[in-house]
C-alpha cells in the first residue's frame, strides 16, 4: 500500500509535469524571456503560490486531522468550505477592483506603463484561486478515503488548457497571447473542479455537503471549538509548509528590479527544480502523511519512525541523483527543453546558471518535507512556522546580499542556502539523535559511491554533448 500510494502520486505528478514542460517549452518558444513573459509570470505568481500552499500541504495537513476528530464531520466540512469561499471571493473581487494597486504591490520594480498592462492579467489569473481551493478541499476528502489518483492527474488539465491557448493564439502578438494564457488558467481550474466532482460523486461523498448543509444550522454552536482548533493549525501551517514556495515568490518580487527577462529566467529554472521536488518529495509526503498521523495519534512512534526512515532513504537517493544531474547538466537541460524560437543562447546561459543555484537546495528542501510531517502530526504547526520564519529571514538577507553581484542566480542561491537552514532546524526539532540513527547506515556509503560514479559519468557525457551544442 505504501509503494502503491507513492507510485500513484508520482505517476500522476509525472504526467502533469510532462504537460507542464510542454507548456513551458511552448511559452519559451512563443514568448521567449522578455517583458511579456515576465508580465504573465507575475500575474500567475500569486494564484500559483496559493495553489502550492493549498494543494501541497498546508490545508490538507491542517484540515484532515481536524476533520477526522470532528464529531459532526459533514457540518464541519461545509462550515470550513463556506468560510473559505466567502473570503476568497471577496479577496478576488478586491483584486479586480484595485488590480493596479495589487500589481504594483507584487511587482514594485515594474514601470507604470508595464504595471498598467499587467494589472488586468493579475485580476484574471486571481480567480483561479477560488477554483483551486475548491479542488483542494475536494481532494482532501478524497484523500481521507485513500483516493489519490484524481488529484495527482488533474493538474495536467491546467497545463493542457494553457497549451491549447498557446497553440490557438500563436502569431497573434505577445500582448494578445498573454490574455489567452490568463483565461486558459481559469478554464483549467474549471476542468480540475469538474473531474473532482465526478470522483466525489462516484465515492458517494456528496452526502457530506447535503447532510452538512442541513445539520449546520442545528449544530452550529458545537462547531466553534472545532473550527478554532482548525484555524490554529492552518495559519501556522501556511508558513511552516511553504518555505520553498515563498522563497520563489520573494525571488520573483526582487527580480522585478533586475533587467527584463530575469523573472522568466527564475521561472523556467524553478520549473525544472520543482519537477523532482514534486515527483519525489511531495508525492512521498502526501502518501505517508495519513499513516504518520495515525501512528503518532495512537502513540506508536516506533512504526512512525520506521516509515520516516524508509521514506528518508528513498528520497535521499532520488533527490541526490537529481541534484547532481541538474547541476552538471544544467546547460544541456535548458538547451534541450527551451532553446528554440524566441528563446536565445543568452537566455539558455542565464537560465542554466539559475537552475544550478536552485538545484543546490533540492535535497534539503525535499527531505524537510518528510521530517516536517512528524511536527504536523504532533500538532506542532507553530514550531514549524517559527522554523520557516527563520529560514525566510535568512533567505531575504542573503537575497539582498547576492542580488547585486550575481543577479537572478544570486536570488536562486539565496533560496537554496535558506533551505539548509530550514532542514537543520527541522531536524533539530525532530531530534538530532534520532536523525543520526537514521543516517548511520551502510546505505550512506553506497549513496556516496554512487554519487561519485554518477558525477564522473555525467561529466564524460557532458563533454560529448557540448560538442554539438
Amino acid at each position: 500500500m505504501f509503494l502503491k500510494s507513492i507510485f500513484t502520486n508520482s505517476f500522476g505528478i509525472l504526467i502533469s509535469r510532462i504537460f507542464g514542460l510542454i507548456r513551458d517549452l511552448l511559452t519559451a518558444s512563443v514568448l521567449g524571456a522578455n517583458i511579456y513573459s515576465d508580465m504573465f509570470f507575475i500575474a500567475f505568481k500569486l494564484p500559483n503560490l496559493f495553489r502550492r500552499i493549498f494543494a501541497e500541504g498546508a490545508f490538507t495537513q491542517s484540515f484532515l486531522p481536524s476533520f477526522a476528530k470532528s464529531k459532526n464531520k459533514s457540518a464541519f466540512a461545509v462550515a470550513v468550505f463556506i468560510r473559505f469561499i466567502i473570503v476568497l471571493a471577496f479577496f478576488s473581487l478586491l483584486v479586480t477592483l484595485f488590480d493596479t494597486f495589487f500589481t504594483k504591490l507584487i511587482a514594485m520594480g515594474f514601470s507604470k506603463e508595464i504595471v498598467a498592462k499587467a494589472a488586468p492579467l493579475v485580476a484574471i489569473n486571481f480567480y483561479y484561486l477560488i477554483l483551486i481551493f475548491s479542488v483542494t478541499f475536494l481532494a482532501t476528502l478524497l484523500q481521507y478515503k485513500n483516493h489519490f489518483a484524481t488529484t495527482a492527474f488533474s493538474t495536467a488539465l491546467l497545463n493542457i488548457s494553457i497549451i491549447t491557448a498557446l497553440l490557438i493564439s500563436k502569431g497573434m502578438g505577445a500582448e494578445v497571447i498573454v490574455y489567452y494564457m490568463s483565461y486558459a488558467v481559469v478554464a483549467g481550474g474549471v476542468f480540475q473542479l469538474i473531474v473532482h466532482f465526478i470522483a466525489i460523486k462516484k465515492l458517494g461523498l456528496f452526502k457530506i455537503f447535503t447532510v452538512g448543509a442541513t445539520s449546520l444550522k442545528i449544530r452550529k454552536y458545537n462547531l466553534k471549538n472545532e473550527l478554532n482548533r482548525f484555524y490554529k493549525l492552518f495559519f501556522p501551517a501556511i508558513l511552516g509548509n511553504s518555505t520553498a514556495q515563498l522563497s520563489a515568490f520573494i525571488d520573483t518580487y526582487l527580480a522585478t528590479f533586475l533587467v527584463s527577462g530575469s523573472i522568466s529566467f527564475l521561472y523556467y529554472a524553478n520549473r525544472i527544480f520543482q519537477l523532482p521536488l514534486a515527483l519525489f518529495a511531495i508525492a512521498v509526503s502526501v502518501a505517508i502523511f495519513p499513516k504518520i498521523a495515525k501512528f503518532l495519534k495512537h502513540q506508536n512512534k516506533i512504526k512512525a519512525y520506521a516509515l520516516i526512515k524508509k521514506s528518508f532513504w528513498l528520497l535521499a537517493y532520488l533527490l541526490s541523483f537529481s541534484m547532481i544531474g541538474g547541476i552538471i547538466l544544467s546547460k544541456e537541460i535548458i538547451w534541450l527543453i527551451f532553446q528554440r524560437g524566441a528563446f536565445s543562447d543568452i537566455d539558455t546561459a542565464k537560465t542554466s546558471l539559475v537552475l544550478s543555484m536552485y538545484m543546490i537546495g533540492l535535497v534539503p528542501f525535499g527531505l524537510t518535507k518528510i521530517f516536517s510531517l512528524w511536527l504536523y502530526s504532533l500538532h506542532k504547526q507553530k514550531i514549524a512556522a517559527k522554523i520557516s520564519s527563520i529560514s525566510l529571514g535568512v533567505n531575504i538577507i542573503l537575497s539582498l546580499a547576492l542580488i547585486i553581484p550575481l543577479k537572478a542566480a544570486g536570488l536562486a542561491l539565496a533560496s537554496s542556502l535558506s533551505g539548509f537552514i530550514l532542514f537543520y532546524l527541522t531536524i533539530k526539532e525532530f531530534g538530532l539523535k534520532e536523525f543520526l540513527g537514521i543516517i548511520w547506515d551502510k546505505k550512506l556509503i553506497y549513496l556516496i559511491i554512487l554519487l561519485i560514479l554518477e558525477g564522473i559519468i555525467l561529466y564524460i557525457f557532458k563533454g560529448f554533448v557540448d560538442v554539438y551544442i
